[in-house]
């Protein structure tokens, strides 16, 4: 699918403006008034959700020179129309839990745009305004329907749910990715310059510093557990990713590029046990595991894996989000087995509704974002 970039007159504005006003019409009638979905709400947490979103996504992807300041400007833009799309979402699919005034909806709804972020990074530079306003319609839609099957069908909660955002945006963004031509290597497209790697690492260093919060959000429970957890392995993945990349490297030096995704790998994977976990210890091997997995994904996926499938993942979402991800469901089911294994009767039953969860949520994502680059798909967003 060629990116063909028109006339913002003829085509963008009027997109965003037909879009605006369907979100309109549907608040005035899902939601009314404040108080049919508002009570208090915590402003800490909102906050720092909705800086990692904006500000550490936004400047995590500008490190292509060319896309460096509109990857910022068009991040802020897809956030924004996104939370409101996710809020619909929430009271179209679940109107029980809205009703309830469920104090986070508009945290989680920024919680649910990590997955348009991620998404976005796999088809940097490959898509213009026009085609990736309309992925994250359609990918917001798709990753709440898919956490609403999860609920019906499998009875999984609403905040594990919510902790397949991570895989869901790197997989769909990766089916998506596949169907676009890669760019020459050698193609201003692809290249970087210390100004703009400078800003990813700014987003890296955002991201890093407020994902604690971020995993504190989705913990139903222990929500100190979760910061304590969440930074340990944040701390060992970053260390682990200094020590890589000198051994890894011909000339024994740091390389940034490795830093940026596998810091951040320790704080996806430890997403999903976060608030369950009882010894730091745990959360450190976590966070370990997910850097190496990273930074030798990268050299495996990019030299191998890739080129054979055709997938040009511009950011490198598989290996720092996709497979830490994984790492973490895995984890999940693990430490679930070890903790339950002599009190839960229905051990095997369990594992496999934790197995099947994470594996519903990539299928979909896959199936669907194959979808949006058939020729149907492509029909609609090239308008």
């Amino acid at each position: 699918m060629p990116s063909n970039y028109r006339s913002f007159r003829k085509s963008v504005p009027w997109l965003i403006l037909f879009l605006e006003t369907v979100f309109i019409i549907l608040f005035y009638f899902l939601f009314p008034h404040y108080n049919d979905f508002i009570t208090n709400i915590s402003y800490t947490d909102f906050q720092d959700v909705n800086i990692m979103v904006i500000f550490g996504f936004g400047f995590f992807l500008a490190f292509l020179k060319r896309y460096s300041f509109s990857s910022t400007g068009f991040n802020l833009l897809i956030i924004v129309l996104g939370v409101q799309c996710s809020i619909l979402m929430e009271g179209l699919l679940f109107p029980k839990e809205t009703k309830e005034r469920d104090p986070k909806i508009i945290t989680m709804a920024a919680v649910s745009m990590t997955a348009v972020a991620i998404s976005s990074g796999a088809v940097l530079g490959k898509t213009n305004p026009l085609q990736l306003i309309v992925m994250t319609v359609v990918e917001i839609i798709i990753f709440h329907v898919s956490r609403w099957i999860n609920k019906q069908f499998l009875q999984i909660q609403d905040n594990i749910s919510m902790k397949h955002v991570h895989l869901f945006g790197a997989y769909f963004g990766l089916a998506v990715s596949s169907r676009f031509s890669e760019p020459s290597p050698r193609s201003e497209k692809n290249a970087s310059t210390p100004k703009s790697y400078l800003l990813s690492m700014l987003g890296t260093l955002f991201l890093w510093v407020f994902w604690p919060s971020f995993n504190s959000v989705l913990a139903d429970r222990d929500k100190t557990k979760a910061i304590y957890n969440t930074y340990f392995a944040l701390a060992v993945s970053a260390v682990t990713a200094f020590t890589l990349s000198v051994l890894t490297t011909k000339d024994g030096k740091f390389r940034m590029t490795h830093v940026h995704s596998a810091a951040l790998a320790g704080g996806v994977t430890v997403c999903y046990t976060a608030e369950s976990i009882d010894y730091p210890w745990i959360a450190m091997i976590l966070g370990l595991l997910a850097s190496v997995i990273t930074i030798l994904g990268s050299f495996c996926l990019q030299r191998c894996l890739n080129p054979a499938l055709k997938i040009h993942d511009a950011s490198g979402v598989h290996f720092t989000f996709g497979l830490p991800g994984l790492l973490g469901a895995v984890a999940q089911v693990v430490l679930s087995v070890i903790k339950k294994w002599t009190i839960s009767p229905s051990l095997g039953y369990m594992v496999m509704i934790y197995i099947s969860d994470f594996c519903l949520t990539i299928s979909v994502a896959l199936i669907t974002g194959f979808i949006t680059v058939s020729p149907f798909g492509r029909w609609i967003l090239n308008g």
